[in-house]
């Protein structure tokens, strides 16, 4: 087995260290989804056919190590997390570019969770050598917080772009059309690369700008998920 280690570095503009790897998302007042006792993912978009995949068969013997930090866009920070999986970058040459309908040429990939999670990648930032799609955290599987079965880990994007529970993934020929966001989802629109030394935190408005606005949402959601460790630490 393989293993990257990140090289030391400052944290990413707006950034700062917490000590513990909390769950987050949009769905932190909800359970974690159920995960079948054999879970697949499904490959299609544009495709032959799509392919459906157990996770054991597509981390397979190609597993590496990935230690790396992880950066939310609410501007909080883990370090030195110590992730499992397959490179996607693997995955995609092994099981999708033989499957793709001649002639296409892929720009695009989007990837959904079982919570009903989803983000737009460019491929190229997904077949970056430390992109996985991981199945371990900490030398253990990883649990409902942090995205059982299998999750996408990206470092050099922001949290929602590495989506947990994943479930199915269409590679795309171009980006597909956005339609008319509500208003809460144009105030915290995200970015469609989402690079954290970027900081492209926002659709439309310069990260520095909009800082303060996740610097709000941080503590609000950083004292409520320390609040739900300690629940679970007392039993």
């Amino acid at each position: 087995m393989t293993k990257t280690t990140q090289p030391p570095a400052a944290l990413p503009p707006g950034q700062r260290q917490i000590d513990f790897f909390p769950r987050f998302g949009r769905r932190t007042d909800q359970p974690p989804p159920t995960v079948s006792a054999h879970p697949t993912v499904v490959f299609g978009g544009a495709l032959t056919t799509p392919i459906e995949l157990a996770v054991d068969e597509i981390v397979g013997a190609d597993r590496r190590e990935l230690d790396a930090a992880f950066h939310c866009v609410a501007g909080w920070s883990v370090t030195d997390l110590a992730w499992e999986g397959v490179a996607f970058a693997t995955v995609y040459q092994r099981y999708v570019a033989p499957a793709l309908v001649p002639g296409t040429v892929v720009t695009h990939v989007l990837v959904r969770g079982l919570d009903g999670e989803h983000f737009v990648a460019e491929l190229n930032d997904l077949l970056a050598e430390d992109v996985l799609l991981a199945d371990r955290l900490g030398g253990r599987p990883l649990d409902g917080d942090h995205g059982a079965p299998l999750r996408l880990v990206n470092p050099a994007q922001y949290g929602y772009a590495n989506i947990k529970h994943v479930c199915r993934i269409d590679v795309l020929t171009s980006a597909p059309q956005a339609g008319s966001p509500a208003l809460v989802d144009r105030l915290l629109q995200s970015h469609p690369r989402a690079r954290v030394w970027e900081e492209e935190r926002h659709g439309t408005v310069p990260g520095w700008l909009i800082r303060p606005v996740y610097r709000a949402i941080k503590t609000l959601m950083l004292a409520s998920a320390r609040q739900r460790s300690l629940q679970r630490e007392r039993g």
